[in-house]
């Protein structure tokens, strides 16, 4: 029987980060003062960001060193494990060659802690005493959470109301890492309650929930912010996934076809498949897919212009595939994936057609996840179960074309506090929520007033 399963020492975790900005054959557009319409320098973000980020935010530089205190709280569970996904292929009956790196073995259960060890620690370095954030469907806020407590921090989460009440377990993991984690939109932020005034029912949104995380950070000196996906030095943190892959199929002999990794923020899919565009832009054949959500189809159908990160717009303009600022998703079960916007980097790659956007159902994922668990005795959490459906749609793309395909993806963590999600497939109680395009046109309709993309 072939290996299935490809295990790195702890001598092989990552030393450098790798940062894509160095290999793009144009670089994207820069972030803008939403007063000004100029470009964002780096003193704008001291409010609530740690020079050290922000110097990794706007570097040029291919590698960035991975600090030793970072490294060796990284070896808790790194180099994660890559599998060869025998099972499912049998499932499948291809004859393609299927691998995932599996992210699920981290403390927090995702691969949330790459960038929230380090992001803790360089506001440790500088003084910060506090940190905010958002968190969607828990696992940003956990890890973040977990990471303030390795360094001695305090942690306040603002939790999408819809993921707070359905997955509560999160919050008591938050908790038990001495995080503190509030429904948002709330009552504790200007913002918070004006969205609350307005729709005291909200379900809220990533993008209410950054809002609120960034005026509190903005109004304490002790407080900085802490994001966990969409921004640059997030997506850069990431790309320990990708380098320990690469060692791991040259073990298996084996290099990439295709590379799948599902979309909302983009942190996960970055991690992934950055270290591979450096082989797509040296000339390598290989392709490049981001699975979404129909429910909040950003790169699919979404606008690409400027727009706002948040809610309130607080945060810089920022040149992105988005809905719309004020666009708050339907209530699906792939809480991570529920954001407005997209990663500058990831859109700026898919503009310049170096990634495959697709959109996806969630019981059509589900189905998916639920053939993968059955095959490989993984429970896939929601958001990773987009990637799973674009694997399968490779694998019939394959045998269409009478070919066979390397095809390795991002399997981000593990869905054992998702089983309600799953208790609504296998009832046969969960619908899709796909959106009009009248929806999208009355979302997008804000960005009118902001400045266009030259």
């Amino acid at each position: 029987m072939a290996q299935h399963r490809y295990v790195l020492p702890e001598s092989a975790i990552p030393t450098q980060w790798y940062n894509v900005m160095a290999d793009l054959p144009s670089p994207p557009p820069p972030p803008l003062d939403p007063g000004t319409g100029q470009p964002v320098g780096p003193d704008a973000l001291t409010p609530i960001f740690p020079m050290a980020l922000i110097g990794q935010e706007v570097s040029g530089d291919r590698w960035i060193p991975v600090p030793d205190p970072v490294r060796e709280v990284y070896a808790m569970w790194r180099p994660t494990p890559l599998h060869r996904a025998l099972g499912l292929e049998r499932a499948l009956g291809t004859s393609c060659r299927i691998f995932y790196k599996y992210e699920g073995v981290s403390p927090a259960g995702s691969h949330k802690p790459n960038t929230s060890v380090p992001q803790a620690y360089y506001n440790r370095e500088e003084g910060v005493r506090r940190l905010t954030t958002e968190t969607g469907a828990g696992q940003w806020g956990s890890s973040l959470s977990f990471a303030c407590q390795i360094f001695g921090m305090e942690c306040k989460v603002y939790m999408v109301r819809v993921s707070y009440d359905s997955k509560p377990y999160r919050r008591v993991m938050m908790e038990t890492w001495g995080g503190t984690c509030v429904a948002s939109p709330s009552t504790e932020t200007a913002a918070g309650r004006a969205i609350l005034e307005a729709n005291p029912d909200s379900p809220g949104s990533l993008g209410i929930a950054i809002s609120e995380a960034v005026e509190e950070a903005a109004s304490r000196e002790d407080t900085n912010y802490s994001l966990g996906s969409v921004l640059n030095h997030v997506l850069l943190h990431q790309t320990v996934v990708g380098q320990e892959a690469k060692q791991q199929l040259e073990m298996a002999g084996a290099f990439p076809d295709v590379v799948v990794g599902c979309v909302g923020g983009g942190s996960n899919f970055a991690g992934l498949a950055f270290p591979f565009l450096a082989d797509k832009a040296a000339g390598r054949d290989i392709r490049i897919v981001a699975a979404e959500p129909a429910a909040c189809p950003t790169l699919t159908r979404g606008h690409y212009g400027y727009d706002f990160g948040d809610t309130a717009g607080m945060t810089p303009l920022l040149a992105m595939h988005t809905l719309g600022h004020g666009f708050v998703p339907p209530a699906i079960h792939s809480g991570g994936l529920r954001y407005h916007g997209m990663a500058p980097l990831v859109s700026h790659l898919v503009h310049l057609g170096l990634v495959e956007p697709r959109a996806y159902t969630q019981t059509e994922c589900f189905r998916e996840a639920v053939r993968f668990a059955g095959a490989e005795g993984i429970i896939p959490a929601p958001e990773p179960s987009h990637a799973i459906r674009a694997v399968v749609d490779e694998v019939e793309r394959a045998k269409e074309e009478g070919v066979e395909r390397t095809i390795l993806f991002n399997l981000c963590g593990h869905g054992h506090l998702d089983l309600a999600a799953y208790h609504a497939y296998l009832t046969g109680e969960m619908t899709d929520l796909e959106l009009d395009q009248s929806e999208l046109d009355r979302a997008a309709a804000e960005l009118a007033d902001l400045p266009a993309l030259a």
